[in-house]
């Protein structure tokens, strides 16, 4: 059954360490009161290990909503984010990379996403091979939405990422860092798709909440950190 309207909670960043027991269990059944999906934009665990998910993955068995993610960089740190995922995936996660979904008729998409800069001064691909592979790096992850998108038939459709698409939502964090924390490569894929309604990331934990691509799509900072319009840890977003 389709849902005239879709409400969308979304929160990133929330490090499940080692030690915390039951670290989100009451924010996700508040969660499972107010929305009608829950959205994870990566940076599920503090340093991928799989203890770590085994701890996220017993708040969440509970939750009795969908739940879609994608990974961040942290949960890569270990080298063991494919046990991790399987871990969450058995407590019902629907990890979006490489597997868009519909949920009441509206459609989702995701990938982890990379950095490299955005509009005018994104790293291009040139000089030394390692900054061709970072930026082959950027590029394949944008090819990657792009065909998890193109998979997709629904007339609505969310982007989960864990990097920003666009600047205006790292506004605050130090220019320094800029280019790490996105790539306007995601924004270029994203504003192909008319259908896009919304898209939301994390990673850029002292950031701004929201703006937009150049096609106007609304883009949303979800990291915990980011004061919301909620006044929660969690952004709602109906689309």
């Amino acid at each position: 059954m389709h849902k005239e309207r879709l409400t969308v909670a979304a929160i990133g960043d929330i490090h499940v360490g080692e030690t915390t027991a039951h670290p989100y269990r009451e924010l996700f059944h508040e969660i499972a009161g107010r929305a009608d999906v829950l959205a994870l934009a990566g940076d599920l665990t503090n340093h991928g290990k799989p203890r770590e998910a085994e701890i996220l993955a017993e708040d969440l068995r509970a939750i009795g909503i969908p739940v879609v993610a994608v990974l961040g960089n942290h949960d890569h740190e270990c080298g063991q984010s494919e046990e991790s995922q399987r871990i969450l995936e058995q407590a019902g996660v629907r990890f979006l990379d490489g597997a868009p979904q519909e949920i009441h008729g509206v459609g989702f998409a995701g990938v982890k996403g990379f950095g490299g800069g955005f509009g005018n001064r994104m790293l291009d691909s040139f000089g030394e091979p390692a900054i061709k592979q970072f930026v082959h790096e950027s590029v394949n992850e944008a090819m990657r939405l792009e065909s998890a998108l193109r998979q997709l038939e629904t007339e609505r459709i969310v982007v989960v990422l864990h990097y920003a698409p666009i600047a205006a939502t790292v506004e605050g964090e130090p220019s320094e860092i800029f280019p790490f924390l996105g790539s306007s490569r995601l924004a270029e894929t994203i504003d192909r798709f008319e259908t896009v309604r919304a898209v939301v990331h994390g990673h850029a934990h002292h950031g701004t909440y929201s703006g937009h691509t150049l096609r106007g799509t609304p883009v949303y900072n979800v990291a915990q950190t980011i004061p919301k319009d909620t006044g929660r840890p969690y952004a709602l977003i109906e689309v």
